[in-house]
């Protein structure tokens, strides 16, 4: 079907020039708003401005302006229906056979630190939902286009067609479409939960962005929801898997707790291995020293660019991904001679806006991430002696790193490196004595660490267990019933003991 009029009013201008220079080419008429109009005039490509095409003038600051008969019923009206056609002769309404519509950013703007509830609410979109719904269902003749990545489809088609659109992609486009308005309704909704702490609700909406090989094992089916690509680029290697992703995202969880230069090995989510150095090699050295079983086929953060030093040494054991800003040329060289080996590279900051979705039975728990500060631990001493500068220090990039460790959890740290981790035990003590385990196998000592619990000691045994394997200091977040027994067992070691107040569960 030949288009013989567009409307064309977005948000985002990401390629909206080559497109309606297409359009013109093919004796498109176009309409348009705002900056929209202001933009392709600019480039020399003729414009009807909305408001001449329909006779109403765009009022309330521009909140009405595509609402009209003349908009809504070129969109709507349904060729080759005799009853249609005559309405629309008689109230003058022309087709509208192709809407180029991207709505006002309004996920972007509540996921900037401060924005006000009034902030929020003018990033509501009125109009472009409204023509995207309208052209959507009526998909049988008129095509919608909500995503700059679909332009090239539609010049294709242009070209193809002889200046029209074929109904297989005017029907993608329509599916398409109606996932944006519902994802965007559904964001719309989900701040207004948390903004007036209803929570009346909660939607998820994402497009499919890959289909798996296969889940966590090869019998299970697997698909990838939302815009994973948005944040990393995969630079080298075969495609990712279920485990991967899992391992990509807590990796980048974990070392956005650091601003020295940092490198960590996970793996199946939980931190092997973590060492901070202006050196990234000596970095890398301390984080695999902790333990140099668990990283073969694990994956490695690093939060500055990958240099050929330390490409060099972490090329020499297998990993499954080596995740970064960026990595330097000869780095990357190197790197890229293992084929099965995936390099990823980090494209942005992580929004402080998260939300933690889990699946359950019947449902889906919903939480904030976690996302709490250090707190000044100087103030939060509760034994007798305080702890010394390095004792703090230590204490404080283990706190970094415990919240990562899946529960119960325990991380023996100086501070710059992990000495010892213990993950996922029934028993608190248990996960102490594997943490110890580990850092003997290693050939680390203890002596002088900070043990970093991330919940609190329930029992004594747990502290007097961490003072015999060498800990000097302690961090937890305190509230036992037992946190006087506790306290004294550690003044009793000579061990510098504060209470958080804040646990770090990760289950």
């Amino acid at each position: 079907m030949k288009i013989q009029r567009a409307l064309i009013s977005v948000s985002d201008k990401t390629g909206i020039l080559e497109l309606a220079k297409e359009l013109a080419a093919h004796g498109v008429e176009i309409l348009s708003t705002g900056g929209t109009a202001k933009a392709l005039q600019a480039a020399g490509i003729a414009t009807v401005e909305v408001s001449k095409f329909t006779g109403s003038p765009e009022i309330l600051e521009g909140r009405v302006k595509t609402l009209h008969p003349k908009i809504h019923g070129g969109l709507l009206y349904l060729r080759g229906n005799g009853e249609h056609e005559e309405q629309a002769k008689a109230h003058g309404i022309k087709p509208i056979d192709l809407v180029v519509v991207n709505l006002y950013p309004f996920e972007a703007t509540v996921a900037k630190e401060g924005v006000t509830l009034g902030e929020a609410i003018e990033q509501i979109d009125i109009g472009g939902p409204s023509m995207i719904r309208s052209a959507s269902k009526n998909y049988q003749s008129v095509c919608v286009v909500t995503d700059p990545a679909d332009y090239a489809a539609v010049i294709e088609d242009l070209r193809e067609e002889g200046g029209g659109t074929s109904r297989k992609l005017r029907e993608r486009l329509a599916i398409k479409a109606f996932a944006t308005t519902s994802a965007y309704d559904a964001a719309i909704a989900d701040f207004l939960n948390q903004e007036q702490e209803t929570c009346a609700s909660f939607r998820l909406d994402l497009p499919l962005e890959m289909r798996l090989r296969y889940g966590e094992n090869p019998h299970q089916k697997a698909e990838l929801y939302g815009n994973f690509s948005g944040h990393f680029e995969k630079l080298h290697g075969k495609e990712l898997s279920y485990n991967n992703i899992l391992d990509i995202s807590a990796a980048r969880n974990l070392i956005e707790e650091f601003t020295k230069p940092t490198v960590a090995i996970l793996k199946h989510t939980n931190p092997c291995g973590v060492g901070t150095d202006t050196d990234l090699r000596e970095a890398w050295e301390k984080a695999f020293s902790t333990d140099k079983q668990a990283p073969f086929g694990g994956i490695i953060i690093c939060n500055l660019p990958i240099t050929l030093p330390l490409a060099k040494a972490i090329s020499e054991i297998f990993s499954e991904v080596i995740i970064a800003p960026e990595f330097e040329s000869d780095a990357r060289s190197l790197l890229q001679k293992k084929k099965n080996l995936r390099l990823m590279r980090i494209l942005k900051p992580l929004s402080q806006n998260t939300r933690d979705v889990r699946s359950v039975i019947g449902g889906l728990l919903v939480q904030d991430s976690d996302s709490a500060d250090i707190p000044d631990l100087e103030h939060k001493v509760v034994t007798s002696r305080p702890p010394t500068k390095a004792e703090i220090e230590a204490m404080e990039f283990g706190w970094k790193v415990v919240k990562h460790v899946k529960s119960n959890a325990i991380v023996y740290a100086s501070k710059d490196r992990t000495l010892g981790i213990g993950a996922g035990q029934m028993s608190r003590v248990d996960s102490s004595r594997v943490a110890v385990w580990k850092a003997q196998e290693a050939g680390l000592s203890l002596k002088g660490s900070a043990v970093c619990s991330d919940a609190f000691f329930p029992f004594p045994d747990g502290l007097i267990a961490a003072a015999k394997a060498g800990a000097t200091a302690a961090i937890q977040p305190g509230g036992s019933v037992k946190d006087a027994e506790v306290i004294k067992a550690a003044d009793e070691n000579e061990v510098a003991m504060v209470f958080t107040g804040t646990r770090h569960f990760r289950h």
